[in-house]
């Protein structure tokens, strides 16, 4: 029985994901919920990047919502927020897990398609491929974004730069 290893931009989205927890260590629920205007607080962020899995992995492909009302709290355009750091990370938690499973179905054939609803209109005008980048992307951008939260509160010993790629090291698409 052949092993498959997940697609090359599966595996950098879960490196994404591993350096934003790493840029996250240690955070606590205090500073968590200081919002240093104009930016969000670094548990609105961890909600966030939930909420854009949720939608992404769970809601298009799978009609699944693990949390109902994370959008109207963290979503794009919605009003600030500084919600509790624990129960940010739970939702991040539970619903990157959940995400994994259809993550671990794409192959580059499904990253040309688009997201569909019953009657075969297109969601978005991305395909799934340009989704999973757009992911990845916005792990990057929250993850420096809640690092200069965390330098502007006088946090030290914070990653210099990209940890250990070898988890997440080239290899050929299929």
């Amino acid at each position: 029985m052949e092993v498959r290893m997940p697609h090359l931009l599966v595996t950098q989205l879960r490196f994404s994901r591993s350096e934003f927890v790493r840029a996250l260590e240690d955070v606590s629920a205090d500073d968590a919920a200081v919002r240093l205007c104009p930016m969000n607080s670094i548990s609105w962020t961890v909600g966030h990047l939930a909420n854009q899995e949720q939608r992404y992995w769970l809601i298009r492909p799978q009609n699944r919502v693990l949390y109902p009302g994370l959008n109207d709290l963290v979503g794009y355009g919605k009003p600030a927020s500084t919600p509790p750091l624990a129960e940010m990370w739970a939702a991040w938690r539970e619903i990157t897990a959940a995400a994994d499973s259809y993550l671990d179905t794409l192959n580059p054939d499904k990253m040309l398609l688009y997201f569909v609803d019953a009657n075969q209109k297109v969601l978005i005008q991305e395909t799934i491929g340009t989704l999973l980048m757009r992911n990845i992307y916005h792990y990057w951008y929250h993850a420096g974004e809640a690092l200069a939260v965390r330098q502007m509160l006088g946090h030290a010993s914070l990653p210099e730069f990209v940890g250990d790629m070898s988890r997440a090291a080239y290899y050929p698409e299929e």
